[in-house]
């Protein structure tokens, strides 16, 4: 686990995201869930020495996020639209039945996700204090509607989830994509610029990261233009998603997740697009 402040720690060592704990003397709010529920229980005992878990964040609904929270039992502090979302979700996830190139594609059955549904949510911002720290949550639409950052302006740093990816390409089905964009424009200028930023995938990322992100998702309008709704629409996303991951450097292991997650993502925005017109 590495400490990014005084308050602030961030561990990449499991399956999903990279998970965050901020702690304040013996309270702790956790930001995401580790997939696997081993993984899960076993970031609870690593953990449980700095005090009391008091609260648990979800910056988004990805799934790669949340379902391994299931056995948790304290409050989830979510986005109104992930909250929403997540309601509306089947009790049961098999993550065969529609692919998004996630961790959590792996699941060909899991029983009881109603119990990740968060208790608290807020619609544009809300404060929080953990013992005397002040934490703010922004709802940010971009990769998805309930997105959120999570600021602790004391110690100047800021977990913004899926917002940046630096390692490999994000899944952008969900997304705003105009809204993603002003929301990096955001991070780029004062007084986010003088934060440490951190990427639920990629950890602390910088400007130039920043600036990457924001020059993929400028590529994605262009690459609906050639779908029509027709049985020729796989095909030409798979096309262009191998266009997509020249942008990225990805260990050979890593493509075909990747190019599954791109593919999808081009479908689903797509379709999305097409369907609220």
């Amino acid at each position: 686990m590495r400490k990014l402040a005084r308050h602030v720690f961030l561990e990449n060592e499991y399956v999903g995201v990279h998970v965050g704990l901020i702690s304040v003397d013996d309270s702790l709010l956790l930001v995401d869930a580790p997939l696997l529920v081993d993984e899960a229980r076993e970031w609870l005992e690593v953990i449980s020495g700095k005090g009391r878990p008091r609260y648990l964040a979800f910056l988004d609904s990805h799934p790669d996020r949340v379902l391994g929270a299931m056995n948790y039992d304290i409050p989830i502090i979510a986005q109104y639209g992930t909250m929403d979302e997540m309601r509306g979700w089947s009790d049961t996830f098999k993550g065969g039945a529609h692919p998004i190139g996630a961790d959590a594609d792996q699941f060909k059955r899991i029983v009881g996700v109603q119990k990740v549904v968060p208790d608290l949510a807020f619609s544009n911002e809300m404060s929080l204090y953990l013992n005397e720290l002040e934490l703010t949550f922004l709802h940010r639409t971009g990769p998805r509607n309930g997105s959120m950052w999570l600021l602790i302006p004391s110690e100047r740093a800021v977990f913004i989830g899926d917002y940046v990816t630096v390692s490999q390409p994000p899944y952008f089905g969900a997304a705003d994509i105009d809204r993603w964009l002003k929301g990096l424009d955001e991070l780029r200028h004062s007084p986010l610029r003088d934060y440490k930023i951190i990427s639920s995938r990629d950890g602390l990322v910088k400007r130039d990261d920043i600036n990457n992100m924001a020059r993929f998702l400028r590529k994605i309008p262009l690459r609906l233009k050639d779908l029509t709704g027709g049985e020729d629409d796989e095909e030409i996303a798979r096309k262009h998603a191998s266009a997509l991951l020249k942008s990225y450097a990805l260990p050979a292991v890593y493509e075909e997740i990747a190019h599954t997650r791109l593919t999808s993502s081009i479908i689903d925005l797509h379709s999305r697009l097409i369907s609220s017109d």
